[in-house]
Parts: C-alpha cells; sequence; structure tokens
C-alpha cells in the first residue's frame, strides 16, 4: 500500500510541476546565438554571418504565451580581395504559443510576425537600406526535465516572407516575396527555455 500511495504522489508532483511552467503569470526566457563562416576552395570567396536573438515570453493564461524576440543580426561576404559586402540588421519578432498536453512533455504551435530593418555597405560606404516582413507558424515539442527548463526541438513550418532592398544611389527598389512549408525532420531546431 505504502509502494502505491508513493507512486501516486511521486506522479501528481510531476504532473503538477510539469503544468508549472505554462501556467498563467510565469515569464519563460530563451534565445538564440548563432555563427556561421563558409569560403569556396581555390577561390577569394568567404561569407561570415552572426547573431544574437533573445526572447522572452509571458504566459497570460494555462499554456498560452505571448512574447517578443529581439536581437542584432550581421553577416560578411568577400567575393574578391577588393570587393566586401557587409550587412546588419536590427530584428523584431513577436510571438504568440499555445502548448498542448499534460505531463512532461508538450506539443505546441507558434506563431509569430519576424520583422528587420538593416543596411548594406559596400567595402564600408553605405548602398542600401533592407526592410524584411515575414509571418510563420511553426510546430514543436517541449520536454520540461525540471519545473524551470525546457528543451525544444521545433521546424520552420508554414510561413511568408517579404524582402526589399532599396538602393541609395538610385533610389530602385526590389522586393522579393517567399511562401513555404518546411516541416524537414532532418534539419530541426533545438533550443532551451528557462521558465520563471
Amino acid at each position: 500500500m505504502k509502494k502505491i500511495l508513493l507512486t501516486l504522489t511521486a506522479v501528481a508532483g510531476i504532473t503538477f510541476a510539469s503544468q508549472a511552467q505554462t501556467e498563467a503569470g510565469k515569464t519563460m526566457i530563451g534565445g538564440g546565438v548563432s555563427f556561421e563562416t563558409q569560403s569556396v576552395k581555390d577561390s577569394d570567396y568567404k561569407n561570415n554571418s552572426f547573431s544574437i536573438l533573445p526572447q522572452v515570453g509571458f504566459f497570460v493564461a494555462d499554456n498560452i504565451a505571448v512574447g517578443a524576440r529581439l536581437g542584432y543580426a550581421w553577416s560578411e561576404e568577400k567575393e574578391s580581395s577588393d570587393d566586401k559586402f557587409a550587412t546588419s540588421e536590427f530584428v523584431v519578432a513577436p510571438f504568440g504559443r499555445i502548448y498542448q498536453g499534460d505531463g512532461q512533455v508538450k506539443f505546441f504551435g507558434q506563431l509569430s510576425a519576424p520583422m528587420s530593418w538593416g543596411t548594406v555597405k559596400e567595402d564600408g560606404d553605405k548602398t542600401a537600406t533592407t526592410a524584411n516582413y515575414g509571418v510563420a507558424l511553426a510546430p514543436g515539442i517541449a520536454y520540461f526535465p525540471t519545473e524551470k527548463i525546457g528543451i525544444e526541438l521545433s521546424v520552420r513550418g508554414l510561413y511568408f516572407e517579404s524582402q526589399t532592398s532599396k538602393n541609395e544611389a538610385t533610389d530602385a527598389k526590389r522586393t522579393v516575396n517567399n511562401f513555404g512549408l518546411n516541416v524537414n525532420s532532418l534539419a530541426p531546431t533545438l533550443g532551451v527555455q528557462f521558465h520563471f
């Protein structure tokens, strides 16, 4: 009898602890940092990029969070010893997220509206400005090993992006629109969120 009571108490404790991460009034903090470098053998081509995108969310109701990702992204492309292009952008991405499920594993869906504004420089001189807008619906799964930590695995999902660049010298604008569905399970995003 003691074993059964102890098992039921442990299960109830785990269930309560796993609900505690996504209950109304809680805060979720996370984000991402990335660095990438690329070069082509027997060529002067090089590409380096860096981004830092912290994220904060607030649970407005049980299992429903709203928040934003704010950050900075930079990339530099060198095609020859003389030509160098650098892009820097300020990024804002408000989001809403809904969790579904009980226990330590929960599925979630996230709707976000990523936006960024930046500049393009060629050999140090500003040549263009950029403005990018989008919307994305991404599914994921979260595992909560403790009350304060959530480990997440997600895919890009359904998305639309509109990327506009404006030439500084001619005022000419170029807009590229992308629409896609990307649920590649071989290229998921892994993340960690801290819950308070």
